[in-house]
């Protein structure tokens, strides 16, 4: 072997090492990437299942307001409901006052709250939450949502349904509790407006993570675009007896790098 072989040869070295140590470190990042969303997937499921557990049920003002095109000042509809939540049950709705054409509070809020009523059954309730089994999920990083440390979290449902949507959680960083959700209905639950934008806040309230705010914006060749703002006042919660440490506990949480 001649000199000028062996000296490239040496100066190959640096090169293979730095591949393979790119490798290396590539592979490091990948297992500790599934790591992550295994953790938070596991933590999702676990505190949504507390919820299930914990709650027996609830009573709740809901305040529905429907704004046409793009005057969000002046509702064109309105109705607020008296919503009665039983775990054996499901929803059930008093309507306590409502305004506005009879199209809009018939064909769009009427249906929203049949949509609900249905999907909170207890036939049903399962194929509707946001869990793993419903959803493929992905971390996508971590945000402060209202003052509360995020993990964020893509959500692609199993199947087409008017109860699971495409989008965009926010969990908690220590409990993986909702704080809140952003996404479009993977399928329309009327066929006068079309699959809508719809987001969602919460907060906890004796201990677990109930709605506080949403919004949905839909467009249809009928209505134009049409967007409702639901707001849900004075919660009364039911909690189960003898359900405190029975729930699953979800795991401790683990470090989610911000991308």
């Amino acid at each position: 072997m001649d000199t000028l072989t062996t000296i490239r040869n040496q100066a190959s070295i640096p090169r293979l090492v730095g591949v393979f140590l790119l490798a290396f470190f590539s592979a490091i990042a990948s297992a500790a990437q599934q790591g992550d969303n295994a953790s938070v997937i596991q933590g999702i499921d676990a505190s949504v299942n507390a919820r299930d557990l914990g709650l027996a049920g609830y009573t709740v003002t809901e305040h529905y307001a429907v704004f046409r095109n793009q005057d969000q000042v002046h509702p064109a509809a309105e109705m607020t409901v008296k919503t009665t939540y039983q775990k054996d049950v499901g929803k059930s709705y008093a309507i306590l006052s409502e305004s506005g054409p009879s199209l809009l509070r018939k064909q769009v809020l009427e249906t929203i709250l049949d949509n609900e009523k249905r999907m909170t059954q207890p036939a049903n309730r399962a194929l509707a939450v946001i869990t793993s089994a419903n959803y493929g999920m992905a971390v996508k990083g971590a945000e402060a949502v209202d003052g509360r440390n995020c993990v964020v979290v893509a959500l692609t449902p199993k199947r087409e349904s008017s109860y699971l949507f495409n989008g965009t959680i926010w969990v908690d960083a220590q409990d993986y509790s909702i704080v809140q959700l952003q996404g479009i209905a993977s399928k329309a639950p009327s066929v006068l407006t079309g699959p809508a934008q719809v987001t969602r806040q919460y907060a906890t309230i004796d201990g677990l993570p109930m709605a506080t705010h949403a919004k949905a914006v839909s467009n249809s060749w009928l209505l134009g675009q049409t967007t409702i703002k639901i707001d849900y006042i004075g919660y009364e919660i039911k909690l189960r007896a003898n359900t405190a440490g029975a729930a699953t506990t979800a795991p401790a949480a683990a470090p989610v790098s911000s991308r």
